[in-house]
Formats: C-alpha cells, structure tokens, sequence
C-alpha cells in the first residue's frame, strides 16, 4: 500500500498514517481492530506533531481496511477527550458476517478476486483463525432466529434498490439454525467486527461518509446496506458505484 498511500498524500496534500496491524490467522479479532484504534486514539491524542488540523481527521480503508475504518469511526463516537472525526471513506468494505447469500454474493459468486466462499473463510480466518464451520456459514445456519429477524431491518435484500437484483439472484431461506455453529462464531454479531450491525444510536453520530461500491464484488451489498443505514439515520453519504469495477481495483 506504499505507492497508493504515497499519491494519496501527494494528491491531497494531507498527512497519510497506514497502521500495520496485526494480520490473521496468526492474530484473531479483536487484533486488527484494536490495533487500528489504538493508532487513531495516539494519532488524535497527539495531533500538534503532526501539524496535522484537528478538524480535518479522515478514516479511511478498502475491503478489510473498510471494515476496520468503519468499526474504529463507531468506537470513537462520543469520545470527548478526542477531536470529531471529519469524514470516514470506505472502499468496497466488508461490514457484516449475518448474510453470504445476499444478491451480490450470488451474483459474483465466481468472480476474481473475492469469491463467495473465499470471503467467508476470510471472515472466519479473522474472527476465529480458521475456517471451521465455512459450509454452514455460508448457508446460514449461524444466526439464531430472534437474531436473525432483529438484523432483517438492516441486512435485507428489500433493502437494495431493484437495479442490483436483476442479475442472477434467487431469495435465500436460512436452513435451520444450528445452536453449536453460532456459539463457535457468535461474535460476528458484533459491531466492532461487523459495522452494518450497529445499533441507530451510533448510527446517527457518525461523521460524512463516502463509500466505494463495485458491480463485480461480493461485497456491494454490504457497501449499498450500509449507505442505506446512514442515510436513513441523516448521515451525509457521498456514494460511488463503478459499474465495470471489481474487488481489490484501487491496490
């Protein structure tokens, strides 16, 4: 990420700070996460020797890094002691571990980079540091019913525009819930691992947003959701969608 974050810098003229956080397998969620945060917090607690404007503080991150942009925005709303984030930008960002059988993730299913089954065995590689239970996760079979009907308001097909369901998509039903799958990856029910999760309360705070969508990525409807969600809570959203873009196009 050295050149794009170097031409970022240049184009903009802004100071550009790419965290290394720990990768998995070998470090599990909240690894990454916590490393993100805790750069932010150090960042924005020292800011005077960046000669860095404490108004003008940007997220950003693509694919993985989106997600991780996004859950460290969440977690530093309401935080006093620190300056108010300006904006977060997301780059075709994975936000959530509910639903693999979304339009997109049928519809791109086969499609390099991210195939279907390689971004749940992403998913589980960061929340348990394998791919155990891959198969059920991807059917469904991994969130209990009360749950399930609880995050329909906000991981829903219903909620996509009709545009995006055109292409070879079927309406999924979950299998029967297995109670042993969920207690194995019970935490990807939380906000801090997927975003799209999080409670209207914290919705609402978030600074201005700009989300990146691609046609040809399992991860759009995650980006269109996701929008969806700040804009119904009054967050401003800048949204791009590249009709013949495919995951992984800006590195």
């Amino acid at each position: 990420y050295e050149k794009i974050c170097r031409y970022i810098a240049k184009e903009s003229d802004s100071v550009v700070v790419s965290v290394g956080y720990r990768l998995a397998p070998e470090h599990k969620y909240p690894a990454a996460y916590e490393d993100c945060l805790n750069a932010t917090i150090h960042f924005m607690k020292n800011i005077q020797h960046y000669v860095v404007d404490p108004d003008n503080v940007i997220v950003c991150g693509d694919s993985a890094g989106g997600n991780l942009a996004a859950a460290v925005s969440h977690s530093l709303v309401g935080r006093s002691d620190l300056p108010k984030l300006r904006a977060q930008i997301l780059l075709y960002p994975g936000l959530q571990g509910v639903d693999f059988n979304l339009p997109s993730y049928q519809q791109n299913r086969g499609v390099p980079l991210l195939l279907r089954e390689r971004a749940a065995f992403y998913a589980l590689q960061y929340l348990r540091g394998d791919a155990l239970h891959l198969k059920e996760v991807l059917e469904g079979s991994h969130i209990p019913p009360d749950m399930r009907l609880k995050y329909r308001k906000w991981v829903n097909p219903d909620n996509i525009p009709e545009q995006f369901k055109v292409r070879g998509y079927k309406p999924h039903q979950p299998p029967e819930f297995k109670a042993e799958v969920y207690e194995s990856v019970k935490r990807f029910c939380e906000p801090n691992l997927c975003p799209l999760l999080a409670e209207d309360a914290v919705i609402q705070q978030l600074p201005e947003s700009f989300i990146l969508t691609c046609e040809y990525d399992v991860l759009r409807d995650d980006g269109l959701l996701y929008k969806k969600r700040l804009e119904d809570n009054g967050v401003r959203v800048t949204w791009y969608h590249l009709e013949d873009g495919f995951h992984g196009i800006i590195s």
